[in-house]
């Protein structure tokens, strides 16, 4: 079973290359964010001609996240307990929730495809916002892991955070100053470690971005950042038997500015007989 996460940034823009992609990968489960689109604006067609179903969660132009695939989606949740809102200049526990979470399970694993939010800067409510949506994600996905032991369970999507110095390879970015690099933001991530997610990528791709900024030529001066995770369960990271970055996809025409993040399971599905002998 092959599950994929990617921040196509626009759907829309962007719908043949992604299909492609999943069509030329075999991709089972693709996990997208940033598809700045709602539900009836989404390019079903393509998706369904390929042979897809997609769950979506999308409230206007901004963020958005869907899941598609090749199995039956089943339990689609678009929020987990706890999830705060957000809204320039207001404050309070009632703040309305984006569209920035979407959980489903399918083939029996619990999958979740993330847009964490930015931050952008370390003095705006929205770093706050962030590193309390991030503490609320933890909590929830421990208690659900608690609740259901046993049962694989990944939490995909662009983090907006480069967890270690070797993933970030921006040098506009300054320890101390920017986001995304910041102890308490790295600190966010490291703590899912205490309820056992482990990033299941880099044991197997130890090395490379995901995320490469449109302007200064940062794609061909290769200063790009590793923010794209799939962070996996102990029972989930037990099924992985690979994984990928792809690269290439930040090439050619009109490409998002993130990368598809793959792995492969050892979970059968029903077309497996029907897979691409790979050497």
């Amino acid at each position: 079973m092959r599950i994929a996460t990617w921040n196509v940034n626009s759907i829309r823009a962007r719908v043949v290359r992604t299909v492609d992609w999943m069509v030329r990968e075999d991709v089972d489960v693709l996990a997208m964010q940033e598809i700045k689109c709602r539900p009836d604006q989404f390019p079903l067609e393509q998706f369904e001609a390929a042979g897809y179903e997609v769950a979506i969660h999308g409230l206007n132009q901004w963020n958005g996240v869907a899941i598609a695939s090749r199995l039956p989606i089943e339990d689609v949740t678009t929020s987990f307990e706890g999830m705060p809102g957000f809204l320039k200049g207001e404050e309070g526990p009632d703040l309305p929730k984006e569209a920035r979470a979407l959980g489903a399970t399918i083939n029996g694993v619990r999958l979740w495809s993330l847009y964490v939010p930015n931050g952008r800067s370390l003095d705006d409510p929205h770093y706050v916002y962030k590193l309390d949506w991030l503490a609320k994600l933890k909590e929830d996905t421990g208690a659900w892991l608690s609740a259901n032991p046993g049962a694989p369970l990944a939490l995909m999507g662009d983090f907006n955070v480069a967890p270690l110095d070797s993933d970030m390879g921006d040098p506009n970015l300054v320890q101390g100053l920017s986001t995304h690099i910041s102890p308490p933001e790295r600190a966010a991530i490291a703590a899912f470690g205490e309820i056992g997610l482990t990033d299941v990528v880099r044991p197997i791709v130890p090395e490379g971005f995901t995320y490469w900024d449109y302007k200064q030529l940062k794609f061909p001066r290769n200063e790009g950042m590793r923010i794209d995770f799939i962070l996996g369960s102990p029972d989930f990271a037990g099924l992985v038997t690979g994984a990928s970055i792809h690269r290439n996809e930040r090439k050619g025409e009109a490409p998002s500015d993130h990368v598809p993040v793959m792995v492969e399971l050892d979970l059968p599905t029903e077309d497996d007989d029907d897979r691409p002998m790979i050497f």
